[in-house]
């Protein structure tokens, strides 16, 4: 795959091109790039994914501090590289370019710079200013423009339109099996490794203190979750805590993320450590005491056990 940071040295035969954020490249979004392939192959041209960064909202609202993503840059990367597909554009999205008709992107960017040959569309597609070009008017414009395009049905699953929202509904209400369901792979939490307060040990349980490397990547709802973790390109299995550790703590505004990494006794400090969600034990509450909160633990790690063993 040939990564291409603007369009500055962009050059391909018979560009089939797809385009949009594709956070979380989930199910749907594998349904519309397997198609951009497949025309891709049946015509010998090259397909192409054309996506931005920053995600637009930030430069469109940057007042808000809502947004929350199911992959950052690096992920979106890695898991279109596993796809397998020709080019990947990364657009620089600025106010300018937010600025910018559907019909002028088309014009100036899709024929003028890249030479489209064909255009594949998700079933609730929009482009440029204010979401103006829907599938209607891109087809009457490709019509002129000597381009085809085609547009994908919705993809189901269990009678659910699959999407982005749904996915970070699931993940905000703690259903990480919905969500990987969706996803078509177990949801990932990368960050490092930074000091905590070492309860965990002196209960038996130490724990590494995560800090995540990208500020706008959505956190599961607060719980106990079964993972399996990467380290230094090791796999581990653990369980995890995402909460504000009420038992010892009243500080409500601040979540926590604390992996127990089974079977590890490693120095891991200020090491990048990934997270894949596999799923949930419980919900987050508070304890009596921390001989409970010990109690517990252990039954934490005999479910997290069982739901690994399941994968």
């Amino acid at each position: 795959m040939e990564i291409h940071n603007g369009l500055e040295h962009f050059n391909a035969n018979k560009p089939v091109i797809t385009i949009g954020t594709f956070d979380g490249v989930h199910l749907g979004h594998r349904q519309v790039i397997s198609r951009l392939k497949e025309i891709a192959d049946s015509v010998n041209g090259e397909s192409v994914i054309f996506t931005f960064y920053p995600h637009p909202r930030l430069i469109v609202s940057p007042e808000e501090n809502t947004l929350r993503l199911l992959t950052t840059r690096d992920e979106k990367i890695d898991l279109f590289r596993e796809i397998g597909i020709d080019h990947l554009v990364i657009f620089p999205f600025t106010t300018e370019f937010s600025k910018l008709s559907y019909e002028d992107f088309v014009r100036t960017i899709l024929v003028g710079k890249m030479n489209i040959s064909h255009l594949v569309v998700g079933y609730d597609h929009k482009l440029g200013r204010n979401r103006e070009g829907n599938y209607t008017v891109l087809k009457e414009l490709s019509k002129e423009l000597n381009f085809t395009i085609e547009q994908l049905d919705v993809l189901l699953m269990e009678d659910v339109n699959i999407s982005s929202t749904k996915i970070r509904q699931s993940l905000e209400t703690g259903n990480v099996a919905r969500a990987n369901r969706y996803l078509g792979y177990d949801y990932t939490l990368t960050g490092k490794v930074i000091a905590g307060n070492q309860l965990g040990r002196k209960l038996g349980f130490p724990t590494a203190n995560i800090e995540t490397l990208d500020e706008h990547k959505l956190i599961p709802h607060d719980g106990v979750y079964a993972v399996r973790v990467k380290i230094d390109n090791s796999d581990y299995e653990g369980m995890l805590n995402i909460g504000t550790r009420p038992t010892i703590s009243h500080n409500a505004d601040h979540r926590s993320i604390e992996v127990h990494i089974f079977d590890f006794n490693q120095d891991i400090y200020m090491h990048e450590l990934t997270l894949y969600f596999v799923g949930k034990i419980r919900d987050e509450h508070k304890f009596e005491s921390l001989d409970a909160l010990q109690e517990q633990l252990k039954k934490d790690k005999e479910s997290a056990l069982e739901i690994l063993s399941g994968q």
